[in-house]
């Protein structure tokens, strides 16, 4: 067994088929675990608030509560969890009002697994040098 903890991701977009793809890429990974799902931000915070996951993938285009609210929310509630923004969009206005509530970095929802696994290990060891 490995010393080194599991990453804990919570995965947050309201596409159910694009939510599943992700959860079976990142259980491919063996330091990383995914402790949830949810589909809208109001599911992310409430979430967030129960299990504090290291790292939130977050889709900021969302109903009932968008992604850049609850990562204003969660930042703020929860500084120690990093907030990755997952989107199909390049618009600077999003940008930079997602950077403004704190997401630790974007990726477009096209991009590789790979890429996936390092943002979220790179956010996570952020998160350590800032405990």
């Amino acid at each position: 067994m490995s010393s080194n903890p599991k990453i804990r991701v919570l995965l947050v977009d309201d596409n159910d088929v694009l939510r599943s793809g992700l959860v079976v890429l990142i259980d491919t990974f063996d330091d990383l675990e995914l402790v949830g799902e949810a589909s809208t931000g109001v599911e992310a915070v409430e979430f967030c608030a129960r299990v504090q996951p290291d790292i939130v993938l977050m889709d900021l285009k969302m109903p009932v509560m968008d992604g850049v609210t609850a990562t204003k929310i969660i930042t703020e509630r929860f500084p120690s969890i990093q907030v990755i923004a997952l989107t199909s969009f390049e618009e600077e206005p999003l940008f930079r009002s997602a950077k403004e509530a704190g997401v630790y970095s974007f990726l477009l929802k096209n991009v590789n697994i790979d890429t996936i696994a390092n943002t979220i290990r790179s956010a996570y060891a952020k998160r350590n040098r800032t405990l």
